[in-house]
C-alpha cells in the first residue's frame, strides 16, 4: 500500500470514531436519531437499484453504526428535487445519478468534490473523466452504459455496416413474412429520441457541441449545425419514408415487438438485455450503423454516487461511497440487478465473460460521455421535437434544422 492510500485510510479511520456525534437534518429525507445516539444518513436511489445497495448499507451499519436510508424516489424528478431541496437541509445526504447532472449540480452549489485518491485508477479512465467536472471529481462511478444494435440472429445471421443497410436487410425480411418491423427504436411520441439516435447522428460530423483544446465540451460551438446536420436530417425522413422510424413507437412497444421476434433489429442498451435472454432470443450486438463517412459515436452515460454540499455527516457519507460502494461486491450486485456494465475494472473483468457485456463494452470504447454542461438542458427540447416532426414527415428536413440550430443557439446563449 502506498503513501497517499495509508494517510487517506488514515483519515478515514480517524473519521469514523467521530460518526456517533454527527447531527441529522429535520426531515425525512436525512434525519439522526439523537434519542439513540446512532447516526442515520439517506440516499435517494430509484426502485431498481435499492435492493442491490442493501447488503452494503448493511455492512455500514455493522461495521460503523451508521444507519443509511434508502429512499426511492422517482427518477424522472430527483434532480430536480435535488437541487430545491438540498439548499434548505432538507435533501438527502447522497444520491444515486447520471453523471449528466454533474454540470447542474456543481451551478448550483448541492453537491461536494469527491476526492478518489488512487482508487480512481481502479475505475475505467471514461467512467472517472465523465464525473469530473472543471477540473473536480464529484461521483463514484459504477456503470458505463450506451446503446448499441441489438439484432435477432434468426432473422439475421450476419451484420451491416451502414444504416441504409441496416434498413434494406430489414425490409428484406419483412417483404420474407418474417417480421413485422425492419427496425426498431423506441420513440417520445413528443420529443422523439435523440439521445439513441446520436451515435447514427455524430457520423455525419454533427456532434451536439465542439470540445476545446482541454478536450471539454464548449457551449460555444453547437456542432448541431454543421453541414452534416443537415444531410442526417434528410436520411431521417428518407428511414421514415423506407419504415424504420415510426413515431408510434415508443420505447416500451419497440421492446415489446422486439422480444416477440417481430424486428430483426433494435437499437437500445444492456438494460433491455436481461427480459430479451428471458424471451428465448438469440442475440447478438452490433455497433452502432453509421449514414455519413465518419465513425458513429454514440453517447456513454455513467451512473454514480454523489455526496450532497450539505450532507449531515459529510465524512460518514463519504466513507460510505469511497470504502462501501467501490468494492467488487457492491458493483457486482449493481450489475447484476441493472445488467449495466461495471465502471471498477475488477467488476467489468467478470461481468465481461459474458459476450454480449462485452460486446457493449467495445462499442462503449468509441464512445463519448454525455455533455455534462449546464447549457445541455436548452438542447433536448428543439432537437427532439425537430426530429420527431422530420419523421412524421411534418417539415422539410433542410429548413427545419437550420431553425432548430437557430433556436438551441439563442437558449444556449441566454
Amino acid at each position: 500500500m502506498n503513501r497517499r492510500r495509508v494517510l487517506a485510510t488514515g483519515a478515514l479511520a480517524v473519521a469514523s470514531s467521530l460518526l456517533l456525534g454527527a447531527c441529522g437534518s429535520s426531515d425525512d429525507s436525512g434525519s439522526d436519531d439523537s434519542s439513540s445516539g446512532s447516526t442515520t444518513l439517506t440516499m435517494w436511489v430509484d426502485a431498481e437499484r435499492a435492493p442491490a445497495l442493501k447488503d452494503a448499507a448493511a455492512s455500514f451499519k455493522k461495521d460503523k453504526d451508521v444507519e443509511v436510508k434508502l429512499v426511492i424516489k422517482d427518477f424522472q424528478s430527483a434532480r430536480d428535487d435535488f437541487i430545491t431541496q438540498v439548499p434548505t437541509g432538507k435533501g438527502p445526504d447522497m444520491i444515486v445519478g447520471p453523471h449528466d447532472w454533474v454540470g447542474k449540480f456543481v451551478q448550483n452549489g448541492v453537491v461536494a468534490p469527491l476526492e478518489l485518491g488512487d482508487k480512481a485508477g481502479d475505475f475505467e479512465d471514461a467512467a472517472v473523466q465523465a464525473m469530473t467536472y472543471e477540473g473536480k471529481t464529484y461521483g463514484l462511478p459504477y456503470a458505463i452504459e450506451n446503446v448499441a444494435l441489438v439484432r435477432n440472429t434468426a432473422l439475421l445471421d450476419t451484420p451491416a455496416q451502414t444504416m441504409d443497410d441496416v434498413v434494406a436487410a430489414g425490409n428484406g425480411v419483412v417483404k420474407a413474412g418474417k417480421a413485422k418491423y425492419p427496425f426498431l427504436v423506441g420513440l417520445d411520441p413528443k420529443q422523439g429520441d435523440p439521445y439513441h439516435l446520436y451515435g447514427i447522428q455524430t457520423s455525419y460530423g454533427a456532434p451536439v457541441f465542439e470540445r476545446n483544446d482541454a478536450g471539454d465540451y464548449d457551449p460555444n460551438q453547437l456542432g448541431l449545425g454543421n453541414p452534416g446536420g443537415v444531410e442526417f436530417a434528410k436520411d431521417l425522413a428518407a428511414w421514415s419514408k423506407a419504415g424504420a422510424l415510426n413515431p408510434s413507437i415508443t420505447g416500451d412497444i419497440a421492446k415489446t415487438a422486439f422480444n416477440k421476434g417481430e424486428s430483426p433489429y433494435f437499437l437500445t442498451g444492456p438494460w433491455n438485455v436481461p427480459d430479451m435472454q428471458k424471451a428465448g432470443l438469440e442475440i447478438a450486438i452490433d455497433p452502432i450503423p453509421t449514414g455519413g463517412d465518419e465513425a458513429a459515436t454514440p453517447f456513454i452515460g455513467v451512473n454514480g454516487f454523489f455526496i450532497s454540499s450539505k450532507a449531515t455527516n459529510a465524512l460518514a457519507a463519504s466513507e460510505f461511497v469511497l470504502n462501501y460502494l467501490s468494492t467488487e461486491d457492491a458493483q457486482d450486485a449493481l450489475f447484476k440487478t441493472g445488467g449495466r456494465p461495471p465502471a471498477l475494472k475488477a467488476s467489468f473483468e467478470k461481468a465481461a465473460s459474458d459476450p454480449i457485456v462485452a460486446a457493449f463494452g467495445e462499442i462503449g470504447k468509441t464512445g463519448a460521455p454525455m455533455p455534462a454542461i449546464p447549457q445541455m438542458d436548452a438542447v433536448w427540447a428543439d432537437w427532439g421535437a425537430t426530429e420527431l416532426d422530420i419523421i412524421k414527415g411534418k417539415v422539410d428536413p433542410a429548413t427545419a434544422w437550420p431553425k432548430m440550430v437557430q433556436s438551441v443557439q439563442s437558449k444556449v446563449a441566454g
